[in-house]
């Protein structure tokens, strides 16, 4: 495993806190020595070389038979000289080590499903004509311009591109097209992923990335407005789904590279699109009406609010509607914690939450399409043993359970709340307490509503007589 020292923690460090992480518990019963199986390599895919040793290089080179490619920054603003490093440049040193490795089998590079956000239909295969410029000569421009003025070509570069993120995993895709013909490789493009349905444990994640932050941010009483299409499909997949599908599309290029050996092809790696089936749609009304449903099955103690969410695709209707629901009631709530002699500090939340509302908007207000034809077919051809061990068929899922068990896991994982009934009944004891001032607040502003339009009546009948 390849794996960089991360905030002054060094690698072996950070595979020893995996004996500490909930995701892990199920195999440490099983094994609980596996860690000793793991051979850690010292890298980081922004790096020359991976940052890899010759040492580490020469013993990936003659053990190695799996690759699966997954590393990447994730995030929408990143510099673009940090994202090409990563995602593009990162990629194109991945394949050319492949390609030395001498008991090479399989190669899966991780994409997005938004790799081509820029059209509206995505089907299984490459879009070099959506890109402004070649992978080769943005990396060669990459090695001879300095940070600044590579970031500063960013709009010229992007495009129709909505961040740099879609716009370098664009790149990587082209680069394995190009590099990786004839290798055993494949493309997998997942949707926009989620917690765990069922393995190892229901409702694990570890992050605030995308659809996860609305449901935290509106369990915690702080978000109350979101940019959203309720009509919009919205393509999420459980993490556990997206690993197994990992591993099937890498057993499944590995018997085609078996089966085509004595006749080596040239052709492009195979594209695996992975998102929730026409056969089983989910889109952002059943997102969000999960939220509503269920914000009394698992509330949090820590929240601030009575939990609830307005929604809309409109820009100029958001930004009206946070001036009410957020930006006033910041103040207000700021201007208190002042006078008791605490830091304020819910303006600067609401700041940070509108700013990741408007770079993942259009995520949540678009209606993408996706053929999977290829993901299809590898599923069929699955044995039945095979697909209840690697779950990934999507066309079976309860959505509305699965949104059940992300907002249970939501709840004590990032919430930090164990899952004790006596944690839910102080949880609902708080949550009843806000309601009963939500209610209250309603009527005031709504009686100073119609106060104000009585006034107003008034003031233009007077003034007409």
């Amino acid at each position: 495993m390849l794996i960089r020292p991360k905030k002054g923690v060094g690698i072996k460090d950070r595979i020893a806190a995996w004996e500490t992480d909930p995701v892990f518990s199920v195999l440490l019963k099983l094994n609980p020595k596996f860690s000793d199986r793991v051979t850690a390599i010292a890298g980081d895919c922004g790096l020359p070389d991976l940052g890899i040793s010759v040492e580490d290089r020469k013993l990936l080179v003659n053990e190695v038979q799996i690759v699966l490619h997954c590393a990447a920054t994730v995030r929408f603003d990143e510099p673009l000289h940090v994202a090409l490093d990563i995602n593009t440049r990162g990629t194109l040193l991945v394949v050319q080590l492949a390609k030395e490795m001498r008991r090479l089998e399989t190669f899966v590079h991780v994409s997005t499903a938004f790799s081509n956000c820029v059209i509206r239909h995505i089907n299984e295969a490459y879009y070099p004509d959506n890109l402004t410029c070649s992978s080769d000569k943005v990396l060669k421009l990459r090695e001879i311009l300095s940070n600044d003025l590579i970031d500063n070509m960013s709009p010229a570069f992007l495009k129709d591109f909505p961040n740099t993120y879609t716009f370098t995993k664009a790149l990587a895709e082209q680069v394995v097209q190009k590099e990786a013909s004839g290798l055993p490789a494949c493309i997998f493009r997942p949707g926009l992923i989620l917690a765990t349905f069922k393995d190892p444990i229901p409702g694990w994640t570890d992050n605030l990335y995308g659809p996860i932050s609305i449901l935290y941010g509106v369990a915690f009483g702080v978000l109350h407005v979101s940019l959203l299409d309720k009509k919009a499909r919205a393509h999420i997949v459980p993490v556990d789904y997206c690993a197994n599908m990992v591993l099937s599309t890498a057993w499944k290029t590995a018997v085609e590279n078996v089966q085509k050996k004595e006749n080596v092809s040239l052709k492009c790696p195979t594209i695996y699109n992975y998102a929730a089936s026409d056969q089983n749609p989910v889109n952002w009304l059943n997102f969000s009406k999960a939220v509503e449903d269920r914000r009394f099955d698992h509330p949090l103690e820590q929240t601030i609010w009575y939990p609830f969410l307005h929604t809309t695709s409109k820009q100029w209707v958001f930004e009206l509607a946070i001036l009410f629901y957020h930006i006033l009631p910041g103040h207000i709530v700021d201007i208190l914690l002042r006078l008791r002699g605490q830091k304020p500090r819910l303006v600067k939340i609401y700041n940070k939450i509108h700013n990741n509302i408007r770079k993942v908007a259009l995520f949540a207000i678009t209606n993408w399409t996706f053929s999977m034809n290829n993901t299809d077919r590898l599923i069929e051809c699955m044995t039945s043993e095979d697909r209840k061990l690697f779950e990934c068929d999507m066309s079976g899922l309860c959505w509305d359970e699965y949104f059940g068990v992300a907002l249970f896991g939501m709840r004590e994982y990032l919430g930090k709340e164990k899952p004790t009934e006596e944690s839910f009944r102080k949880a609902r004891k708080v949550i009843k307490r806000f309601y009963l001032y939500h209610r209250i607040v309603l009527a005031v502003a709504g009686s100073i509503v119609l106060a104000l339009i009585w006034l107003t009546i008034r003031v233009i009948s007077g003034l007409l007589h």
